[in-house]
């Protein structure tokens, strides 16, 4: 796993304006009426809008295929890729996973407000954000959620190592999770933005899942986050078969998905590729085109794969960087367009996938999990679920 970066950038526009003078405002459905909660940096809006209905499979019918595109880290900078890839996600009908690093709603002159646990108050190994870098963030978390997507957690510090994630324990983990939710639902208090509207949802219900630094620490993060209300993790390492709950979280790991050209699978991120291809940021310019390509092509066999064999749901996690000249945001963007509009294909949040598991009958999901990658049901679909409601439950 990578690092993030420090993040630089610029602004966005505001949300929202005031009924002109002497004429009322449009009558609001009360979904839709806004009420702010603390110092005003969070609102409860009603549901979240452009949520699809997650419906149980008809018996015997072939599962859709779910595509999950997740960013850690998510923050905008002067490269403008929390805003590109937002409006990609509206351009191709893909909802997307944003995991927001909670620092990244702190200035940095209010660094003593995080006690990062193992570590000296206020130290990070990410770099805090400019007053304008929050600002547009916070624009963009406004906006995305409004568009459909989930706002989840990249926790705080990105802390890696001997002293880092993998080192906490439980209690330790719960105090990075509830300063992650503080920092998001106090960032008029620390910013002094107050005529900012505020975000369009109560962070302490919208929070149900996140990765963390590096993959390291999932265990005691699930401990944690199990009696924090999250439903998900996706930290760990996995294969593209269906998923399955651990410690009572969905476990929704990155996958091993085809290296082109090598003898080896990677995990379905771009450090994960770059770490692969030239172990830096700054390969040599000639293979850029080459490198991207590599990613691209990967993962779409990924994809097919998933998508003719087990219809497991493919799992791709990103970071918002420009290394090696930008190639694997262009190779996300590529298969983003590509896959989303295929017929069965739906393009999900995390959140939107769980809603969908939770609704299904635990013996399909159990039978669908003894296919191994890529492998398609021998007489199809419709007689190997056929009788999976009747099937004994395996424990798993």
């Amino acid at each position: 796993m990578a690092l993030t970066t420090v993040m630089s950038g610029c602004a966005g526009d505001t949300t929202g304006s005031p009924a002109s003078k002497g004429h009322p405002a449009p009558e609001q459905k009360p979904e839709q009426q806004a009420r702010v909660i603390g110092d005003g940096s969070t609102s409860i809006t009603g549901r979240q809008p452009n949520q699809p209905a997650p419906r149980k499979l008809s018996k015997g019918k072939k599962p859709p295929q779910f595509v999950v595109f997740s960013w850690d880290g998510a923050g905008e900078d002067g490269k403008k890729l929390f805003s590109r890839f937002r409006k990609a996600g509206k351009r191709y009908g893909a909802s997307q996973s944003f995991f927001l690093s909670g620092i990244y709603t702190l200035p940095e002159d209010r660094a003593q407000r995080y006690s990062p646990p193992n570590h000296e108050v206020g130290a990070s190994d990410i770099g805090y954000l400019k007053d304008k870098n929050i600002r547009a963030t916070l624009r963009e978390v406004r906006k995305a959620w409004l568009e459909g997507n989930e706002i989840g957690t990249h926790f705080n510090g990105h802390f890696c190592g001997p002293r880092g994630v993998g080192s906490w324990s439980v209690d330790q983990w719960k105090s990075e999770i509830r300063q992650a939710k503080w920092f998001v639902e106090h960032w008029k208090t620390t910013t002094g933005f107050k005529r900012e509207d505020p975000l369009p949802f109560d962070y302490d219900k919208e929070l149900v899942g996140g990765r963390t630094p590096c993959l390291q620490g999932q265990e005691n993060l699930v401990r944690a986050a199990r009696d924090m209300g999250f439903r998900y993790d996706s930290s760990g390492n996995g294969t593209q078969v269906w998923p399955k709950k651990k410690g009572g979280l969905w476990d929704i790991p990155l996958q091993e998905v085809p290296m082109p050209g090598r003898k080896f699978e990677t995990l379905s991120m771009d450090y994960n590729f770059l770490a692969n291809q030239s172990g830096t940021v700054n390969g040599p310019p000639a293979k850029h085109a080459s490198y991207g390509k590599q990613m691209r092509d990967g993962l779409m066999q990924g994809f097919e794969r998933a998508y003719k064999g087990n219809r497991a749901p493919m799992i791709i996690g990103n970071h918002f960087e420009d290394w090696n000249g930008g190639v694997y945001m262009d190779a996300v963007e590529q298969v983003m367009k590509s896959v989303c509009t295929k017929r069965d294909v739906r393009c999900v949040s995390f959140k939107q996938l769980v809603d969908w598991l939770d609704e299904q009958d635990p013996k399909v999901l159990a039978k669908m999990r003894t296919l191994g990658v890529g492998e398609r049901p021998e007489r199809g679909w419709k007689p190997f679920l056929k009788n999976a409601r009747t099937t004994r439950l395996l424990s798993d």
